[in-house]
């Protein structure tokens, strides 16, 4: 278990999202972590000591001055004990105080003196996050070494609808077990992920696309950062919520995630192209919505940019690893592109079988090596799936 033998120091902020941070305490304790939950005077207003220190089994810390527990010099204690200190929500205010070196009560403190890592999950509103100031706080906890959960968007508790809302739990534990995986082969990895697929405009109403949802490509982005990867995770148009702990960019057409690719290609250790990019695009977009009328309409296609191709004939230090999804001769196509794009090794699905193509959760592949090897696996979870495909990445980097 990733949490198992963990001490995790929780800080728990005046904001109306602390009722979350019940959950994330009951989650990594189940996980097998011990968790320590510090309290500011603020968070009391929303839940109480007694709901964290009876989900915890640990006294709450939460006043300076007050009579000292099990710990001595409290605030001192929690520092050294912490292998992890997570401040979910946190607010402008404590943003702006660590930011600072401001160290007024006992989270504050406690902030100050640890050397563990420290991750941070905003939560307020909207106008509050975008602020210059708030933005400037964050930027400077991001340069010492802080990592910030982004927050997500959505309807806020005041009213309004935008950024700031709490990243709910699960996804915040995700993303920690980024840095408690620091050990694990992919810990310091750079890890670039394509997925969905890409459309290209006909006109300002119609495009020409795939069924491509993202999902395999999701499910190893996801999977990575469980395995202590950094990841950026490039992705067409797609419903599926930003994994946590990834740094995603959304592009729409081939050419778009061609220039993205291109950018970050240089300082990543492995590319991981899912993506279902088009193969065509129409050769002129119309600027007005085209009409229906009498007769048949020809429609001129012109190819886009082969991406795979590129990164090929550009690798250096990369591991390049590709995805071919057919409906025929599948061994044959796949060692065709398998060499002529410089792969590492490249996976390969018949997306006309049954729970093995897009938009479903499983899928049904043949793993083909640059040496010649061919592995098969059954039928199973994409997820699980992904778990295998970054078992041979982590083998090829030790090679």
């Amino acid at each position: 278990m990733t949490f198992a033998g963990k001490n995790i120091v929780l800080g728990v902020t005046g904001s109306i999202a602390a009722y979350k941070a019940v959950e994330i305490a009951s989650r990594l304790k189940k996980a097998g972590a011990s968790i320590h939950v510090i309290m500011t005077r603020e968070a009391k207003e929303f839940v109480t000591e007694l709901t964290f220190r009876e989900i915890t089994g640990c006294p709450v810390a939460s006043n300076m001055w007050d009579k000292v527990h099990a710990y001595n010099v409290e605030h001192i204690a929690l520092a050294k004990l912490a292998d992890l200190v997570l401040v979910a929500p946190a607010t402008a205010n404590v943003i702006a105080k660590l930011a600072c070196g401001i160290a007024d009560d006992m989270l504050t403190a406690t902030l100050l003196a640890t050397r563990a890592p420290i991750v941070v999950a905003p939560a307020m509103n909207t106008n509050m996050y975008e602020n210059r100031i708030t933005q400037r706080n964050l930027t400077e906890l991001k340069s010492r070494g802080i990592q910030v959960i982004e927050p997500a968007s959505g309807q806020l508790a005041c009213g309004t609808s935008g950024k700031g809302r709490l990243p709910e739990p699960h996804e915040i534990i995700a993303a920690l077990e980024g840095l408690i995986c620091a050990g694990m082969p992919l810990a310091g990895t750079r890890i670039l992920v394509t997925a969905g697929g890409t459309i290209e405009p006909l006109d300002p109403v119609r495009y020409l696309g795939n069924r491509s949802t993202g999902r395999m490509g999701y499910a190893i982005a996801a999977e990575a950062v469980r395995r202590g990867a950094a990841v950026t995770l490039i992705s067409g148009p797609s419903v599926l919520p930003e994994p946590a702990g990834v740094s995603r960019t959304m592009v729409e057409t081939a050419r778009e995630m061609h220039d993205a690719v291109l950018a970050a290609y240089n300082d990543v250790d492995v590319v991981i192209k899912a993506a279902a990019v088009a193969d065509y695009r129409p050769k002129t977009a119309a600027k007005n919505k085209i009409k229906k009328q009498d007769g048949e309409i020809t429609l001129v296609l012109t190819r886009n940019p082969d991406i795979l191709l590129e990164l090929g004939e550009k690798k250096q230090h990369q591991i390049l690893v590709g995805f071919a999804a057919e409906t025929q001769n599948i061994e044959r196509y796949a060692r065709e592109k398998l060499q002529k794009k410089n792969l590492d090794f490249l996976v390969a699905n018949d997306v006309s079988e049954k729970g093995a193509g897009f938009g479903v959760e499983t899928n049904h592949v043949k793993l083909f090596s640059a040496d010649g090897s061919v592995q098969e696996y059954p039928l199973m979870q994409k997820q699980e799936l992904a778990g295998i495909i970054l078992d041979h990445i982590a083998a090829c980097l030790e090679a």
